[in-house]
């Protein structure tokens, strides 16, 4: 065999090796997409990452034949779910620290782009009223695209803001040439994570996007879809019982201020109910604790006022 094929097999085998042994001693995977991303910028994320993060990028086809082999190796993970993903322009990210800090480390590290044609828009491109900084001479390359210009010392000012690109939509050649002219770099790229592999599973990379607080929030709203289901269907779960508990303690207490049966928790309420004076004299204590102290400032002459010459009793003085 040719020197130069034995160096390309060893480079081929050394390839697969890392990329099993990767696999191995870490069970998340970001799974990314480097479309538009440069070897400089690969570079620069490669060393923020250092000591969070392995970066390995290869060739599809090297890539499945890996994981085939590593699935042969080790049957009882399911590389299902890892082989079909990888399609196009992807690569690896082996995490050490938490994937959701990773992933922020990588997408902190962006590089501005300008727009080139054929290339698909990833956000909505504006560009705003005022100065261009173009001479009058460009005024017909403005009226070929449909965009209203003024003349005003000397340059061109466009009148109204132009919605120029839609997410979503290839750049043509017109629009590509004005933000050239206009030196606007609408884009910015980085590594896209796409999925996650963690543990034989692949997850869609928005499951990073799931909070704590997002989590207890959806916990929350389930306990009370189930108390109120346990309620109606007459079921009591551990959900449901508190609610049936003060649901039953307020039907006790009702029937306890209509008749002579009493019990600790109701006869506060029944001394009110029986002496409706207390309430008067429970109104002004609960005014004093909550009035100012001394040294505070003053009320404004409109309350004094109106304090002065009421006569008429008022439950919230």
């Amino acid at each position: 065999m040719a020197p130069r094929n034995t160096e390309k097999l060893e480079k081929k085998n050394a390839y697969l090796d890392k990329l099993k042994g990767l696999l191995h001693s870490h069970p998340r995977v970001l799974i990314v997409h480097a479309d538009h991303v440069g070897s400089k910028q690969m570079q620069e994320i490669r060393a923020a990452l250092r000591g969070k993060a392995h970066v390995l990028m290869g060739k599809n086809t090297m890539v499945r034949y890996a994981l085939n082999q590593y699935w042969e190796e080790h049957p009882e993970i399911d590389l299902t779910g890892l082989i079909e993903v990888v399609r196009g322009n992807v690569g690896f990210i082996f995490c050490i620290a938490d994937p959701d800090e990773v992933r922020k480390i990588v997408l902190a590290n962006k590089v501005p782009a300008s727009a080139k044609a054929g290339v698909m828009a990833p956000i909505d491109v504006t560009i705003p009223a005022g100065p261009t900084g173009l001479d009058p001479a460009q005024t017909n390359f403005f009226q070929a695209l449909n965009i209203a210009t003024k003349i005003v010392k000397g340059q061109i000012e466009i009148v109204s803001e132009v919605a120029l690109l839609k997410s979503g939509t290839r750049v043509q050649m017109s629009e590509q040439v004005l933000l050239q002219k206009l030196r606007i770099h609408p884009f910015s790229y980085s590594l896209q994570t796409r999925f996650i592999y963690e543990n034989g599973n692949v997850f869609d990379a928005a499951v990073l996007d799931i909070t704590d607080s997002a989590i207890v929030a959806k916990v929350s709203k389930a306990i009370s879809f189930l108390a109120a289901f346990s309620r109606e269907v007459g079921i009591p779960t551990e959900a449901s019982a508190p609610h049936s508990i003060v649901n039953a303690f307020k039907n006790l207490a009702a029937i306890a201020a209509t008749t002579d049966i009493t019990f600790p928790e109701v006869e506060t309420l029944k001394e009110y109910l029986a002496d409706p004076s207390k309430f008067a004299v429970a109104a002004p204590a609960a005014g004093k604790a909550a009035s100012p102290k001394k040294g505070a400032a003053a009320a404004p002459v409109e309350e004094e006022e109106e304090e002065e010459g009421g006569e008429a009793f008022n439950l919230f003085d």
